[in-house]
């Protein structure tokens, strides 16, 4: 049975243009970047924040409200993911991820797979097995998955929820 604790955002690593929310649970963009200290695990360039819990076994899951805008991306990490520069959303960069841009979503496999998006998104449902190799897309209480990314080689290291949140857009984990 996956663990279905609601994970926190870590706002020490969160880029200085998203703006956390008092329990931790949401984030949105916003033009006025902060004035955050800069620090290794603190991403730069690109607007993404992880999750407070890391994961090196076992099987998780928790669901994102996409609250408003329709540019984000979600899913799993790894911890060594790089801070620093423009992130690359591929499993061989070490993240795990799928997302919307405009009215097509896109998993971010190699080459990108999209497909189109009607209506809003609602909540997005992330499930992780670790042992398993495998992270799974539902969205809301739908199935089959939207998509499952098979054979994740996670390589012994931890992986955490990741959030990439866009210009306009708002993400809030799920109770």
């Amino acid at each position: 049975m996956p663990s279905q604790r609601v994970p926190y955002l870590r706002g020490k690593v969160s880029n200085p243009r998203l703006i956390l929310s008092r329990d931790r649970r949401g984030v949105r963009w916003t033009d006025a970047g902060q004035d955050l200290p800069t620090t290794p695990q603190r991403f730069d360039a690109s607007c993404c924040v992880l999750g407070c819990q890391g994961f090196t076994v076992g099987r998780h899951c928790w669901e994102v409200e996409v609250a408003r805008g329709r540019t984000w991306a979600l899913g799993v990490a790894r911890r060594s993911v790089p801070r620093k520069g423009w992130l690359e959303f591929q499993p061989e960069k070490g993240i795990w991820a799928m997302g919307r841009c405009g009215n097509r979503y896109r998993v971010f496999t190699s080459p990108i797979t999209t497909f189109p998006a009607t209506g809003e998104t609602g909540r997005v449902r992330v499930a992780l097995d670790y042992g398993g190799g495998q992270v799974t897309f539902y969205l809301a209480e739908r199935e089959p998955p939207i998509f499952t990314f098979r054979k994740a080689s996670f390589g012994g290291e931890s992986v955490f929820p990741f959030f990439w949140v866009g210009r306009g857009s708002h993400l809030r984990l799920c109770p």
